[in-house]
């Protein structure tokens, strides 16, 4: 089982930035394919895919991220970030942490964090 802690969430103004982290650990045998990635869900709306990432490194971004956001990983220290700039209020949710053995995204595969808020806000 893999337990994954967020970090780097808070408040930020309009066309500010923000990055998050999320470190993986592993009870048993850690996957090295796999795909680490952020999630999020805003009040009243689905949880949906921001960006992933394959140990591949192969990326994937939601249409209303791409050029604002920029996924990496690191994978000797088993940590995936999220540069998140030029934020708009409506990049406001809460966001989770996920990984998932294989290539995949989206769906709720895989495990998650507790997640991190991020609001922005004037």
């Amino acid at each position: 089982q893999v337990q994954l802690v967020e970090s780097g969430g808070g408040l930020v103004h309009p066309g500010g930035s923000l990055t998050l982290s999320c470190t993986a650990s592993a009870s048993g045998w850690w996957y090295t394919r796999n795909t680490m990635g952020w999630y999020r869900q805003a009040p009243g709306k689905q949880r949906e895919l921001v960006a992933s990432m394959t140990s591949g490194g192969t990326p994937k971004y939601n249409d209303s991220v791409k050029d604002r956001f920029t996924i990496s990983r690191d994978d000797n220290k088993k940590t995936v970030s999220l540069q998140m700039n030029s934020l708009k209020v409506e990049d406001t949710a809460v966001y989770y942490c996920n990984f998932r053995t294989g290539y995949s995204s989206g769906g709720d595969s895989g495990s998650w964090g507790q997640g991190t808020l991020v609001t922005v806000s004037s």
